[in-house]
């Protein structure tokens, strides 16, 4: 199998139920069929429709596998025979389906389609938008209806294909009202309720954003694939260039709303680090603030490594695919401008080509710019200004101070200062190299010139000499030491500039973007390669950057060749991917080690509170029957009748404590039988409440009866009524309502007594590492604070919320007002309409 070519995956995705996915994943396999494939039907639910099902004929559909489970009989696609066929192409409707637990079969439909890409078999597959788990939230809101099953993003986006199954709102209302969709019974309740425009709209809406961000995907890697760097002005983008000064605020803002004037466009900030930290002692605060803003606004923040930052900012928006690049205007002055040359923006419009510049003004504009100089290392202009100043400028000295014009103003001291100033001040422009040739070309001339006899070169006077080694001294310290302090500047603004890059990861990190991929795709964008990617072994041939990333990982990126300052920041991505990578396996290792230590726990707890719940009326009945059995005692007819009532009370009690264990047991392992139906509350309230009378009802008579399997819904009242009597004061009655709420009714048993422990009042949100503290409640084998231990196993408020989820239910405590707890019983009506699994899901609770 390892030689086997996986399997392609084509994805039909429709915005809603009943757009036509299945019959145009049908039709496909028809044509690929007339065509010659090998096309095979592994599961195709029709749901009665005449059209769709006439779409089977003449396609070999694999019988399916029947299972049972809570006493009801299943069919789920036969996965061993369809590998076992082994065809060409396989159909498999609803990828999102939870399969019926049972015979080894896997948790998921979306798992069996993995294995049948394994084994080299193409598949042809459907979903809905709401299925997919980033939406799944979004689309609850929207229609007020969970949905259970879900697909990760990430399998739906592997596909080699997705086609997008779409048709308007008022043609798909059309097809239900004509009876194309669901049966007649089922059309008014779901037009009036999950089929209204608006819902329709917003899935449509949905749908089309998520494909379109799929669509920007593939068009990405073919691009970088094919090395096309023109703007395909296919979606408005539009790049904001942030430098951390307090114009910021304003570009993003104007930026903003030239990317809302078309529906789908995106806002992207980049800020460039150079890594000769040219850039660097910007603000990191402003930068943490507009980073704030333009996520608010919707935005993306990102931060690249170049040296060059016109280039850097262009090269960006090319990748991006950007079509607008937002700047601001110089905040250099006139004089600053006319020295130092043409800035960014200048240069930036030269290098733009096909993309659009907007300069924006603002209010520090022309007012000196707030960061370091550019002129802090020394460039090429300047190593070679350097040396030419060196030999010019006291030749320019020279002629100024003619000997025939100055000799009666300057004496020869105030001339040897002049000179060494003009070297200093080379020195300053040029370093080392350049002070060197300015102070002996200022020498030669000072000697030549100004020291007597003037016009030949004299060296006898000692004092002459020590001035000029003392010139020649001076003027090359005073170089070394401006050349020094470039290069410790440069090494200390690389630093800053390495900082601020990795400061930007670790934000990046703390806001949740610490994901493998994501770490990847960052550290691509950072460097400006056209590739990253995470590899179990370095790739053969030097075309790439390999850095390690953890044992057995490592990084590749390919693209332009790295210089070593940014190597060294290299090497710090990598090793936060290489921790994410050992975090992953951690969080495996650990998720594999959970269920092995909760089934411990709960054993462990078992036995602690088998060792004495089970005994107790275990004794209490042998003592009971040891004691009848015994001949040396001659027991009155009472005697007798009070042990044989001790007996079958402990005997009873007994066999509760074991019912309610294997119902756990078997709630635990998914094999509990149900038989839902009609269930009214005046059906199953009396011998709920046989054991504890004192209970107050409230008025029944317009409550709906709810779909529930009556004995076990008797055990959980009872349950809940005999645990709110138990901690009830003496004086105060318990009190059991009913009321109907959003398709549902709600029985609500109240009690009087101390309420729920202080640790479970304080919080409702997770505890680290934990459940949400309300749902401690519903451990088993634990009395949260009862004084009294000795009332049994801690089972009932365990059992009866397994009961009541295994009846598609809720259980949840609620505080009393005044005091007290309310358990709220939340269970559907019976009369409700369900919708087919590609809207509502059928088995959650498996």
């Amino acid at each position: 199998m390892g030689d086997v070519r996986p399997g392609r995956l084509k994805v039909y995705l429709g915005a809603a139920p009943g757009v036509g996915k299945t019959y145009r994943m049908l039709d496909e396999a028809r044509r690929r069929a007339a065509r010659g494939a090998d096309v095979v039907v592994g599961f195709v639910e029709c749901y009665g429709r005449p059209g769709t099902e006439a779409l089977l004929d003449g396609l070999e559909v694999v019988p399916r596998a029947r299972c049972a489970h809570r006493g009801g009989e299943f069919e789920e696609m036969d996965l061993a025979a369809v590998i076992e066929r082994r065809p060409q192409v396989a159909i498999v409707d609803e990828l999102a389906h939870t399969n019926v637990p049972g015979d080894g079969r896997n948790a998921k439909r979306r798992q069996d389609v993995e294995e049948l890409l394994a084994a080299g078999i193409d598949v042809i597959t459907a979903l809905n938008i709401q299925h997919l788990e980033s939406l799944n939230d979004v689309v609850e809101k929207i229609t007020r209806m969970p949905q259970r099953e879900t697909v990760p993003d990430e399998v739906v986006r592997r596909a080699q294909q997705i086609e997008f199954v779409d048709i308007t709102p008022e043609g798909l209302r059309r097809r239900m009202a004509h009876g194309n969709i669901y049966a007649p019974e089922k059309i008014d309740a779901a037009l009036a309720d999950y089929f209204r425009p608006g819902n329709l709209t917003a899935l449509r809406q949905l749908a089309l954003l998520w494909v379109a961000d799929r669509v920007d995907e593939a068009l990405q890697s073919y691009r970088s694939e094919h090395g096309i760097g023109g703007v395909w002005e296919i979606r408005e983008r539009v790049v904001v260039a942030l430098t951390g000064g307090p114009e910021g605020g304003t570009l993003i803002r104007r930026a903003a709303r030239i990317a809302d004037r078309s529906a789908g466009g995106d806002l992207l900030a980049v800020h460039v680090t150079r890594s000769d930290g040219l850039a660097a002692g910007t603000s990191h605060a402003s930068l943490a603030r507009q980073r704030r803003l333009v996520e608010d606004l919707g935005g993306s923040y990102h931060s690249v490594v170049g040296d060059d930052v016109p280039s850097a900012l262009v090269d960006f928006a090319r990748a991006e695919n950007a079509t607008q690049l937002v700047l601001g205007t110089s905040r250099r002055g006139r004089i600053e401008r006319f020295l130092t040359g043409r800035g960014t923006g200048e240069t930036v419009v030269e290098l733009s080509g096909d993309i659009d510049i907007h300069t924006v003004t603002h209010e520090r504009a022309g007012r000196g710019t707030l960061l370091p100089s550019r002129r802090r290392t020394l460039s090429t202009a300047r190593r070679i200004a350097g040396p030419v100043a060196g030999l010019l400028l006291p030749v320019a000295l020279t002629f100024l101070l003619n000997p025939d014009t100055a000799r009666d103003r300057l004496n020869l001291t105030s001339e040897a200062l002049l000179f060494l100033l003009t070297v200093v001040g080379v020195a300053c422009i040029g370093g080392v190299v350049s002070a060197v040739i300015a102070s002996v070309t200022a020498s030669l001339l000072l000697n030549y010139w100004f020291i007597p006899p003037v016009g030949q070169f004299t060296l006898d006077d000692p004092n002459a000499l020590l001035a000029l080694a003392v010139f020649a001294v001076v003027a090359a310290v005073v170089a070394g030491v401006v050349d020094r302090s470039l290069r410790l500047s440069r090494r200390s603004a690389r630093a800053t500039a390495e900082a601020e890059t990795m400061s930007s990861l670790a934000g990046s990190i703390v806001r949740g973007g610490a994901t493998i991929p994501a770490l990847v795709e960052r550290t691509r964008e950072t460097f400006g390669m056209d590739s990253a990617e995470l590899v179990d072994e370095p790739p053969v041939g030097n075309d790439a950057t390999v850095v390690p990333a953890g044992p057995g990982a490592f990084l590749v990126l390919r693209g332009r060749p790295l210089p070593s300052s940014e190597r060294r920041v290299l090497a710090a991505f990598a090793a936060h991917v290489g921790s994410a990578v050992e975090r992953a396996r951690l969080a495996e290792a650990a998720a594999e080690v959970e269920p092995v230590k909760a089934a411990d726990r709960m054993r462990t707890a078992l036995l602690r509170a088998v060792g004495h719940d089970l005994r107790t009326p275990l004794a209490a009945g042998w003592a009971a029957v040891a004691s009848l059995r015994s001949r040396d005692v001659a027991f009155s007819d009472e005697d007798r009748d009070e042990l044989l009532a001790t007996a079958d009370e402990s005997m009873a009690k007994l066999n509760r404590l074991v019912e309610n264990l294997l119902d756990l047991s078997r709630l635990q392992a998914g094999a509990l039988t149900l038989n839902l139906r009609a269930t009214t509350l005046e059906e199953i309230l009396p011998a709920a409440l046989a054991d504890t009378p004192e209970v107050v009802v409230g008025d029944l008579e317009e409550i709906p009866a709810v779909l529930a399997d009556p004995p076990l819904l008797e055990r959980v009242i009872a349950n809940l009524v005999g645990n709110a009597a138990r901690h009830s004061p003496a004086d105060r009655k318990v009190l059991l309502t009913a009321s109907t709420h959003a398709g549902r009714v709600e029985v609500r048993v109240v009690d009087r007594g101390p309420g729920l422990p202080p640790s479970l009042k304080l919080s409702a949100a997770p505890e680290q590492g934990g459940t949400p503290a309300r749902d401690r409640l519903f451990e088993p084998f634990q009395r949260l604070g009862d004084t009294d231990n000795t009332t049994g196993l801690g089972l009932g408020l365990a059992l009866s919320r397994g009961l009541t989820e295994a009846m598609d239910g809720t259980l949840t405590p609620e505080d009393t007002p005044g005091g007290g707890l309310t358990m709220v019983l939340s269970l559907p009506f019976a009369e409700r309409v369900d919708l087919p699994s590609d809207t509502q899901s059928v088995g959650g609770g498996v």
